[in-house]
């Protein structure tokens, strides 16, 4: 939205006459507790979706009795605002987090305008494992009601089960519909004989592509002819294939349609899958492998076909790149949190497209009996490869599956630990990723002795340092104690006379630990120049603008 948009908006927005269950203001004059931010981004998400509304909108530095502006000082600095969409969404369900954050600098002061996406059809927003909605102007739990009808919008209608009124079997392609009864018969060998025996109406009904012969979405996507996509127009059942290079740049493209059946093969012929060679460390890891598991490229893809939210009328995309795959889908991933797929290891009770689903189970080109996200993570552990990454943000599932070790040093950690559970192996991935992990996560490996630090900086314990070779590492990564850098600045005092701030961060920048950033590193060196002067062990014989360190009367200066 552009500036004459947004104070357009606010206008408006100002002017109603009170407070509705999707507009909130706060007066959020120097900051605000991100607690009740989040519970109100919950709220207003599934009261936007209750009342019919696309968003809802949370201000900041307007007060909420005659709607003035006041002025807000909430996250003054730009990267500050924007990394909470990050935070936000690591709390609530399915990722959601601002569509957008928009600050607008108004001659009374300060304004911020967060505009919050409804919760998608069948799926109520929670924020940090509670639900919360609005009774008036105030906040509450979203009550037992308002869930199941939230809920319920997801079995009201099923769009890959329509039937679509002018097709019929000779839009669908012949080729597909041998490849159909083929897959099958390898499900279902027990009916083989049978299928062999039907004719294409009755087998088609059989596998539940269609109903009673008429022809669904699903016959169209899957098997249908490719010319026969405009009768499920303005979606689109299209799968674009993208090569790029190290630098980025697009080396070769394929854009493939209906029959979706078969376009799976054409794009999977067109991946590299290129053989990756380990370096070798003893016996420890064979010679060369693919870089890909094939099971892991047609589950991913196939997932795809059967999750992507095609009123959104967007296209699955497959971009290939030196050393990951990448695979997108449009719409919210519905069961919420990957983690809790692999752990649970069982099929979703809900699921977007419940008859193509259906249809893909019987023509074997998914599990939906479970398992196939978690068979995924097992082939990259199995190569000590990272595990997949998922980014469930901006309204589509994004899946990124890595062809070779990140870190070697990890790898063998995974070779040594054999008895280390997926859960655990996961959490050590976001480990080695530098990603952010729970408190709960972080007990649990540090119950298994196999990081150290603190939080957001942890590292390989050296334990595990000690067995993987990574000692070196371990020990870049610890401080010192804090007695040793303090000797140090002092016995640079007593060999020069005196030091400046840069002669100090000159002495202990790289004895610092690797897990520091510069700020960090900074912050360190003041806080100890500081506890030397508390302790009169040294005075500044300069100025604050260019301080001088010496060393005071009371410090030995014996070397």
């Amino acid at each position: 939205m552009t500036t004459q948009e947004l104070e357009i908006k606010l206008t408006e927005l100002r002017n109603l006459p009170a407070e509705t269950e999707i507009v909130e203001f706060k007066e959020a004059k120097a900051t605000y507790d991100f607690s009740k931010l989040g519970k109100y981004f919950s709220a207003l998400s599934n009261e936007a979706n209750l009342k019919g509304k696309p968003f809802a909108w949370l201000v900041f530095g307007i007060e909420n009795k005659h709607h003035n502006i006041v002025n807000t000082q909430f996250r003054t600095k730009r990267k500050d605002l924007d990394s909470l969409k990050g935070e936000i969404a690591n709390k609530t369900t399915n990722r959601i987090s601002f569509i957008e954050i928009y600050e607008l600098h108004l001659p009374e002061g300060r304004v911020i305008m967060f505009q919050i996406p409804a919760a998608p059809k069948g799926f109520p927003i929670a924020f940090d494992g509670h639900y919360y909605g609005r009774d008036s102007e105030e906040l509450v739990p979203l009550n037992l009601e308002e869930i199941e009808r939230i809920r319920a919008q997801a079995t009201t209608e099923d769009w890959s089960a329509a039937i679509v009124p002018d097709a019929t079997i000779a839009d669908l392609d012949e080729e597909a519909i041998r490849v159909a009864r083929v897959n099958f018969k390898n499900k279902f060998p027990e009916k083989a004989k049978e299928v062999d025996a039907w004719d294409d109406i009755t087998f088609l009904n059989k596998a539940k592509i269609t109903i009673k012969g008429k022809i669904t979405r699903t016959a169209i996507i899957l098997i249908g002819k490719e010319e026969s996509e405009h009768f499920i127009n303005p979606a689109e059942a299209k799968i674009r294939w993208l090569l790029k290079d190290s630098k980025g740049n697009d080396k070769d493209y394929m854009i493939v349609g209906c029959p979706l059946l078969l376009a799976v093969d054409k794009v999977y012929l067109k991946i590299r899958n290129l053989k990756y060679r380990y370096i070798k460390e003893g016996t420890l890891f064979p010679d060369e492998i693919n870089q890909y598991e094939p099971y892991s490229i047609r589950e991913a893809l196939n997932n795809c076909i059967a999750h992507q939210d095609y009123t959104k009328h967007g296209r699955i995309n497959l971009i290939e790149m030196e050393d990951q795959l990448v695979f997108t889908n449009l719409g919210s991933f519905i069961p919420g949190n990957v983690e809790r797929v692999v752990k649970d290891d069982a099929p979703e009770e809900h699921y977007r497209n419940r008859f193509l689903a259906s249809a893909m189970f019987n023509l074997k080109m998914v599990d939906t009996a479970g398992g196939g996200i978690k068979k995924i993570f097992n082939f990259q552990r199995e190569r000590f490869f990272p595990m997949p990454d998922y980014d469930l943000s901006g309204g589509r599932v994004k899946v990124t599956i890595s062809g070779k070790i990140l870190d070697l040093e990890y790898a063998r950690l995974l070779a040594m630990n054999k008895d280390l559970s997926l859960d655990e192996i996961i959490i050590l991935d976001k480990v080695q990723k530098k990603l952010p992990i729970s408190e709960f996560e972080e007990r649990i490996l540090k119950y298994r002795k196999l990081i150290e630090g603190r939080r957001p900086n942890f590292y390989v314990s050296i334990r595990v340092a000690q067995k993987t070779g990574q000692k070196a590492a371990y020990t870049k990564n610890r401080a010192f104690d804090k007695s040793y850098y303090l000797d140090l600045i002092v016995k640079a005092i007593k060999e020069h006379g005196s030091v400046n701030r840069n002669d100090i961060d000159e002495l202990l920048w790289k004895k610092l630990p690797d897990w520091m950033d510069d700020k960090q590193r900074k912050t360190k060196i003041t806080n100890l120049l500081s506890e030397l002067r508390i302790t009169n062990r040294i005075i500044n014989d300069g100025n604050d603008a260019k301080p001088k360190w010496i060393l005071t009367s009371s410090t030995p200066r014996n070397k």
